[in-house]
């Protein structure tokens, strides 16, 4: 039959950005522009440019103009033309045009990076869920209304927030419903979205904590306050006139340990007397080994905590899903300073998030890795109970590290040892806050998630060299 005019990749071809001058015809300037675009490299070798039919059009030129310079530039060299394959940038060392053609640099190698990372906060990126990931994304993808295309809600997908209701409420013990959940990128965006616009300064903290916290707070213009710490977690009765505290009650990061029952009620009395609030941080809350999980503090008063999460330690960081479970009071101020539309988290993810939920596939993922990090957590306890007996390994009761306490003033000799060993970790005092009284402990915070099962051993041989000894 005829040659058809019928749409498909193979006739419509690529794009392809040419400028034509006005001088020497429009076959004459075609030309120079494809030459020139070789020279510079900026079409690079083994390119297949655009048929002929497909190139005219976008140009607004005659068919056989076209044919004409790719005919040209086939003759001199600059192309190549086969039947099947259509006509290709030819294949060269380098772009043409000698001293004065732009010859890409070359690049430095990568730095080389530590040989073992045991550097906390990092789930096993080896043990992502691939298939049962790629199953709840295409059911969501499939089952998914066309409005799910379109501008996204800033309070998150419903199918989401009710999937994260009814999660939370069995794995957590939170009380809420799904129009009191605000569907974020992870903590970080939860703190952007609370100050200053929500939430007003000063901010009690725990002594101990994520520097990168404090450093986004100060640039809110938000003081935080340190509390102390002891093996029962933060001091709550030193709480004077702030309005706000930020708590990591399930397992306190990066010390360790859960937060007194105690203290968990004294915390509530304490932002129902002064109209505060409590924002849990419950960054690892499904990781506990060694006794039933600690429920979250939100339970005891919804309306007093605001309860947030996310998936970076359980599925991984590179996720951005994360959510916060708000009192009721908060929730429209909240999605005001979110804006319109879903700006920060992707609607297919929270669709297939809320899909790996439902299927019971994330309570499964959640189970197997518990068991692992419990395995590497034991076997880490048991390596320094033979190599390093005199290092005492506390926190190990949940999450994904833990605390090594060091003799006083051997912290940062023993992170440099470590450097020098090639493992990657942190020292205690990274995470102290500046303005904290309490007494200086030296340790080391040791991430046993991160290294892939076949490293992991390696790791904590290389950890156990560059302790100090007894």
């Amino acid at each position: 039959m005829a040659e058809s005019w019928v749409n498909s990749a193979e006739r419509i071809g690529a794009d392809l950005h040419l400028e034509l001058s006005a001088a020497g015809g429009r076959r004459a300037s075609l030309i120079r522009a494809l030459r020139e675009a070789v020279r510079s490299g900026r079409l690079a070798p083994g390119t297949r440019l655009p048929p002929y039919r497909s190139l005219a059009a976008d140009l607004g030129v005659a068919r056989n103009t076209v044919a004409d310079a790719y005919a040209e530039l086939v003759a001199e060299g600059w192309l190549t033309a086969r039947q099947g394959s259509g006509t290709r940038v030819a294949d060269r060392a380098a772009p043409l045009g000698g001293a004065h053609a732009r010859v890409p640099k070359k690049l430095p190698p990568r730095a080389r990076g530590p040989r073992h990372d045991l550097r906390q906060g990092t789930p096993d990126a080896s043990s992502f869920p691939r298939a049962a990931w790629l199953a709840s994304y295409r059911r969501a993808l499939q089952q998914a209304p066309n409005e799910v295309f379109g501008p996204g809600d800033p309070a998150g997908r419903i199918e989401l927030r009710q999937a994260l209701a009814a999660y939370l409420a069995r794995a957590r013990g939170v009380r809420t419903e799904p129009g009191r959940i605000v569907i974020c990128s992870g903590f970080a965006h939860a703190l952007r979205l609370l100050f200053p616009g929500v939430l007003k300064g000063p901010l009690a903290v725990e002594s101990y904590g994520l520097g990168f916290h404090r450093e986004l707070l100060a640039a809110a213009s938000v003081r935080t306050v340190p509390l102390p710490l002891d093996e029962d977690g933060a001091r709550v009765g030193g709480l004077g006139r702030e309005r706000a505290v930020l708590l990591t009650p399930a397992h306190q990061f990066p010390t360790g340990g859960p937060l007194h029952p105690a203290r968990r009620a004294a915390v509530v009395d304490w932002a129902r007397a002064r109209g505060g609030v409590i924002l849990e941080d419950d960054y690892d809350g499904e990781f506990r080994y060694d006794r039933k999980p600690v429920g979250a503090v939100q339970g005891l008063d919804p309306e007093r905590v605001i309860h947030i999460g996310s998936v970076s330690k359980s599925l991984s960081p590179a996720l951005r899903l994360g959510w916060m479970v708000l009192p009721e009071r908060y929730v429209d101020a909240v999605l005001a300073v979110k804006g319109e539309r879903e700006a920060w988290v992707s609607v297919l993810d929270q669709l297939a998030l809320a899909d790996f939920v439902v299927s019971g596939s994330y309570d499964r993922h959640v189970r197997r890795m518990r068991q692992r990090y419990r395995g590497r957590r034991d076997r880490l306890v048991a390596a320094l109970a033979e190599r390093a007996p005199h290092i005492e390994v506390t926190g190990i009761a949940a999450g994904l590290h833990a605390v090594l306490r060091l003799p006083p003033g051997t912290e940062r000799s023993a992170v440099k040892a470590a450097t020098w060993q090639g493992v990657a970790l942190d020292g205690l005092a990274e995470f102290r806050h500046p303005e904290a009284t309490m007494a200086v402990t030296d340790g080391l915070v040791v991430g046993y998630a991160t290294p892939a099962e076949h490293a992991y051993g390696a790791a904590v041989e290389a950890l156990c060299g560059a302790l100090p000894p007894g």
